[in-house]
């Protein structure tokens, strides 16, 4: 996954051709000032109502409970969701840019061998953000999964602009690309499908980072899809690109907010650079989540981890750059067995059954660009495959 996010940066600095231009001042931006969540709003709510901090327990935990609790009685009591199932299953799924394409496959495969569950809460950072509403919405999905992973190539994703990062701008890229294929597979009836599962009490959650606070963001999207206007629209579009908005190399995205009367803008990027795999603050007790339930139901989490996690030996050249690549990529990838970690201790907490899927490490095929089609499709197949087959999925945070 750093491997991955280091390619983006060094293809973009390769590709670099003619002249130096005249330094870009940085945009200026109404900069939003440090102020509780519920002191901003968003499409005209308490922003609290729509997103809160991964890394703090919701002061208003107990309404966002009731919430859930009551939209889930009212689509059963309409006949729109089924009664309450023994076993709840919830999937999160990691970043990993390109290696994306792992995750996708394996849920296409996961649905070829029968055997893959509806899960009632889906989660996504970065590319995980990515697959993250179409893994929710279902195995009707995986051919827009497939063709993301496996029909796209750099060109597609990013334009470079390493000349104005350099001198002053905000990226070594142009994100447009990306905005605007996340807008084509992101459509009104998807968005609309994604809202209706969320009042069947289903929940969709994507991390950013805020990248001023330095805070991890986690935000509702189902409830963003609920309120159902373009605005809203927009904004869920931007969550996901923001989610997937590698810092430095895309632009953050601005998020808009309005405080005392005032639009201010948040700058929001990347969710891996402060959580690679979200699910709740691991604070919190999932307990309450059962008040009022006369059976407490079996809940399952599957953590789908689009890298490796075992260390991978590679000589290094000793220059300045290659060092702090390798140092950098050494460091995520120690970040996200991190985040593993942290979730199996989350899960044995609160009694949640743990199964984790990483890509193994007999694949041993490399990449030539940042988002090389040749290589997520090997991967998108391979990934696909071992989800046919059923995959072995690890009850512990150890290497594949």
């Amino acid at each position: 996954m750093g491997t991955i996010r280091l390619k983006i940066l060094r293809y973009l600095a390769l590709v670099v051709v003619g002249t130096l231009v005249c330094a870009c001042a940085a945009e200026v931006r109404n900069i939003a000032p440090p102020v509780a969540l519920n002191e901003a709003q968003l499409l005209g709510l308490e922003s609290n109502k729509i997103r809160f901090w991964g890394d703090e327990v919701p002061k208003d935990l107990e309404r966002i409970v009731a919430e859930a609790q009551a939209e889930r009685k009212k689509a059963i009591a309409n006949g729109t969701a089924p009664k309450p199932s023994d076993v709840e299953n919830i999937l999160a799924i990691s970043g990993g840019g390109s290696d994306g394409a792992f995750g996708a496959g394996l849920l296409n495969g996961w649905t070829k061998s029968g055997k893959r569950p509806t899960f009632k809460v889906v989660t996504g950072v970065s590319t995980g953000a990515l697959i993250a509403p179409f893994a929710f919405l279902g195995s009707d999905k995986d051919d827009l999964l497939r063709e993301f992973y496996t029909q796209h190539s750099t060109k597609d994703i990013v334009k470079p602009t390493i000349v104005q990062g350099i001198f002053g701008g905000a990226a070594l890229s142009n994100s447009t690309p990306l905005a605007q294929l996340i807008a084509k597979y992101i459509d009104r009836a998807t968005f609309d499908r994604i809202a209706q599962e969320h009042r069947r009490g289903r929940r969709l959650l994507v991390g950013t980072t805020n990248i001023d606070a330095q805070r991890s963001v986690i935000w509702n999207m189902g409830k963003i899809a609920t309120i159902g206007n373009d605005s809203a629209l927009k904004l869920f579009r931007k969550i996901i690109l923001a989610s997937a908005s590698i810092g430095g190399a895309f632009p953050p995205v601005k998020i808009d907010v309005m405080i005392n009367g005032q639009w201010r803008q948040e700058l929001h990027v990347d969710g891996g650079t402060t959580d690679n795999i979200v699910l709740l603050p691991v604070q919190i007790n999932i307990s309450i989540f059962d008040k009022g339930r006369k059976k407490k139901p079996k809940r399952r989490i599957y953590i789908l981890v689009n890298s490796h996690l075992n260390p991978e030996w590679k000589a290094t050249e000793a220059t300045a750059i290659n060092i702090a690549s390798r140092s950098i990529a050494t460091l995520i990838k120690h970040q996200t067995i991190g985040d593993v970690r942290k979730l199996f201790d989350f899960s044995k907490a609160n009694k949640i059954e743990f199964n984790l899927a990483t890509i193994p490490k007999d694949f041993k095929e490399t990449s030539k660009e940042a988002f090389d089609k040749n290589y997520m499709t090997k991967l998108f197949r391979y990934g696909e495959q071992l989800g046919t087959q059923g995959f072995p999925w690890s009850k512990k945070p150890i290497y594949q």
